[in-house]
């Protein structure tokens, strides 16, 4: 009997089984193949614009994947680093063969976490409660809470042009009937679709007719506990390049021929992250399209042909490949593929990620419906934390869309639903201001630190880091700076205008082109960088900030403005018809959360609080 059974050994379910398993519980890991944990099907890349951001969120609350992409990766950057703190992610080029073994090795470690193979066909169903899986051999294995976390292999097909293969995306099997035996006790399947792009062989690329990408110069990592180990000098570059005419022609004169064009493919595929032909037939006004060159390891000769996910024939493929600059002779040693596979309506689950309609299962990954590694570690650590809870008999952790980019993620899946896979946005976080790349400790640590997932020296670390932000703020107000001849020099050789009078360094920080790095020129100041860059984003967008703290602190008042379970939304009068079916379908746990359910009006929100209040005296 384990405490938890997690289902896959995708990035979802890594994160979920270390989660259950540090807090104490007795955790079941079960993947089709041991070797394919923490696999990279896609680009072997980690981060990115948004997905950074839940990175860290990630390794603030204690998880995995940031630690190990600071150990796995061979190019490092800041992505918009010219532009404003809100927007900045971190995105690393990981080794698709380093990536999975230092991930497994950490799952070893932990003396709560059990790694079985085994295929799950089925759930031990009781009474509306799931009691543990049975696998395809008839094995029931039991358990107080289930997560599943299948990633593309419910009923998958991978699909070349008019090729249907049933297979996972490596060739390998797939689950065949877990996903018609979920339908069976009531929940709701929902069939999508995403891709993967032609690998190109090293060798065969002239790299010369292409821009180089380079990584940062600075050291970078994603956890807050890991310190750089690798070569800053000697990081792998990555190259530029661009569809052309001929490529967009090659593509229109076979557009039927792709899988996705033809009629061969019934999932619905990713609005964000498009096959190359639908690219070319939604944005037909694009002269050309941006690719990139990305290598998949350093012990590999296979380069990721990033932005050309396709479903075309392979012979087609060789024409399309053959058309780009510097791929002109280019072979391909793994042709592109579409896949479509069963996911579960996110509808019916809870912001615990727990099911609506069976009790004690959780889900996690692309089962409810999103795309890429880090929105499913992001779901898979907070599954496997409340799964733990729950067993625990502590109340879920549930983050509100202020707190973190997950927090944004997981609301959007159970209050919107998905009908294509979703992918996290920068533009989806409307407190984004609030949820930086530099702050996710701040935000979050605190949370895995009373759940269990953070250390007391991790801990300690946080609480000086507090300290040390609250002293420099107090610094910096009484530190002022003197304008002498010898200072005036200094700004006129760095090209800003100087100062009238005499000023302190925190009027000083809040001019846009003085920073830190400037006013070491005159104070040394003993913080580390990690703290100077907190007061100094503080103190530049002060205003911003302050009226987004105020907006948060607004939706928070309403989040706690809490809906009986028990509440019949058809005894409500004057809803509209198309609200009184969402939020029966929704179920939201407060006003806030029913607000942002597409078809639910302002008028609507106001009725359901008058009723409330009548009939449940729960609103002011």
């Amino acid at each position: 009997m384990y405490d938890v059974i997690v289902v896959g050994g995708g990035h979802a379910g890594c994160e979920a089984s270390n989660a259950a398993s540090k807090m104490g519980m007795k955790t079941l890991l079960l993947t089709m193949n041991k070797n394919n944990i923490a696999d990279m099907p896609c680009n072997p890349s980690i981060g990115g614009t948004a997905k950074g951001i839940i990175v860290r969120e990630i390794d603030a609350l204690g998880g995995l994947m940031g630690i190990v992409a600071d150990k796995s990766h061979f190019q490092i950057k800041m992505l918009n680093n010219s532009k404003g703190p809100a927007v900045r992610s971190l995105r690393c080029q990981a080794d698709k063969r380093v990536y999975p073994k230092v991930m497994l090795e950490y799952l070893e470690k932990n003396p709560n976490l059990e790694i079985r193979e085994g295929l799950v066909e089925d759930l031990i169903v009781e009474d509306g409660t799931v009691k543990g899986v049975i696998l395809a051999s008839g094995e029931e294995i039991f358990s107080k809470e289930v997560i599943l976390t299948t990633g593309t292999y419910l009923k998958a097909n991978v699909l070349v042009g008019s090729e249907n293969t049933p297979s996972g995306p490596h060739g390998e099997g797939r689950s065949n009937n877990l996903s018609d035996n979920l339908k069976k006790y009531g929940l709701n399947i929902l069939r999508l679709k995403t891709g993967t792009p032609p690998r190109i062989a090293k060798d065969s690329i002239d790299f010369s007719k292409m821009s180089e990408e380079v990584g940062d110069d600075t050291y970078l990592t994603f956890s807050f506990d890991t310190k750089p180990v690798y070569d800053l000098n000697n990081q792998q570059k990555c190259y530029l390049l661009y569809t052309n005419d001929k490529t967009h022609e090659i593509i229109k004169s076979h557009l039927k021929e792709s899988a996705m064009y033809g009629g061969y493919v019934t999932g619905v595929g990713p609005r964000y992250c498009p096959s190359i032909e639908d690219k070319v037939v939604r944005f037909s006004d694009k002269e050309r399209h941006q690719l990139f060159l990305e290598p998949e390891s350093i012990y590999y000769d296979e380069w990721y042909l990033q932005g050309f996910s396709t479903s075309m024939p392979k012979y087609v493929q060789e024409e399309m490949v053959h058309s780009l600059k510097g791929l002109e002779n280019a072979k391909i040693t793994k042709y592109a593929y579409a896949i479509e596979y069963d996911a579960v309506s996110s509808l019916q689950i809870s912001p615990s990620l727990e099911n609506k309609v069976l009790k004690n299962l959780f889900t996690a990954g692309q089962i409810n419906g999103t795309s890429g590694y880090e929105e499913a570690a992001g779901q898979g650590l907070m599954a496997g934390i409340n799964a733990a809870l729950k067993i625990q008999g502590k109340d879920a952790l549930i983050l509100l869309r202020s707190d973190a980019y997950i927090g944004v993620l997981i609301d959007d899946l159970v209050t919107k639903g998905v009908t294509d896979p979703y992918r996290m946005l920068t533009s989806r976080a409307e407190f984004r201001l609030l949820l930086r790349h530099d702050n996710a400790d701040l935000r979050l640590r605190e949370y895995g630190y009373q759940v269990g997932m953070i250390s007391e020296e991790q801990y300690k670390r946080l609480n000086k880091k507090k300290e040390d932000i609250a002293n420099l703020m107090n610094e910096i107000k009484n530190l002022k700076l003197v304008i002498t001849k010898d200072i005036k020099d200094i700004f006129k050789e760095n090209n800003i205008e100087i100062p009238k009078k005499t000023m302190s360094y925190e009027e000083l920080l809040k001019r846009p082109e003085i920073t830190f790095d400037f006013l070491k020129k005159f104070t040394n100041f003993k913080y580390s960088d990690e703290v100077l860059e907190q007061v100094e984003i503080s103190l530049k967008y002060s205003g911003y900030i302050n009226k987004a703290y105020k907006e948060a602190t607004k939706l928070q008042k309403i989040e706690e403005k809490q809906i009986p379970s028990d509440i019949d939304y058809s005894k409500v009068r004057n809803l509209a018809s198309e609200a009184r079916q969402k939020l029966s379908e929704v179920k939201p746990r407060t006003i806030a959360q029913a607000s942002r359910i597409s078809g639910v009006n302002p008028v609507d929100i106001s009725i359901l609080a008058v009723y409330l209040k009548k009939e449940y005296n729960k609103d002011e």
